[in-house]
């Protein structure tokens, strides 16, 4: 194989962010570099950012969102900046060729149009070969489909949520 990997966490189950970055604190473990670009998420209080500066340097995380949620009936232009910015960051990030580039919500950017697909399939056609690029979001394009090694479908079966149980810090974020 000439060039790195591409997995795909989709689907409408929870768990595609949290696989990701346990994929990431493996790599870290093992002394790799682990790069997470989220897209449409701001929100610096989530665990995986908060724990950034221990993990460091191995360990890095890098977001291009608002912290407000996005309205996908009516996004904002900043919506569209902010993804323009982190995938030509992901392309900066790919020449360092870290053991894992993870591209988290890309999936669900793409399906709503604030990411081309196309794009993201050429910022795939230059993965290094040490490198694994991870696809997270729900809603996965079918050319994304497609284009990756490894797909994997979270399916939603039942969920506290359904019981009115808040999101717990430390658990849900």
């Amino acid at each position: 194989m000439t060039r790195g990997m591409i997995y795909i966490y989709t689907g409408e189950g929870e768990g595609k962010t949290t696989n990701a970055l346990g994929l990431a604190l493996r790599a870290v473990g093992h002394g790799y570099r682990a790069i997470i670009i989220q897209f449409m998420k701001g929100r610096k209080y989530i665990g995986e950012y908060r724990v950034k500066d221990r993990l460091a340097p191995e360990y890095e995380i890098h977001q291009f969102g608002r912290e407000e949620f996005i309205d996908f009936k009516n996004p904002m232009p900043l919506d569209y900046e902010l993804a323009a910015k982190g995938l030509e960051f992901a392309k900066k990030a790919l020449k360092r060729k870290p053991r894992l580039l993870i591209l988290d919500e890309i999936n669900l950017a793409a399906h709503f149009g604030i990411v081309k697909t196309e794009d993201i399939l050429k910022l795939l056609e230059d993965i290094p070969e040490e490198t694994t690029v991870v696809l997270t979001g729900r809603r996965a394009p079918g050319k994304l489909i497609e284009r990756a090694d490894l797909v994997t479908e979270m399916k939603f079966v039942k969920h506290p949520f359904e019981k009115n149980v808040p999101a717990r810090k430390g658990i849900e974020y």
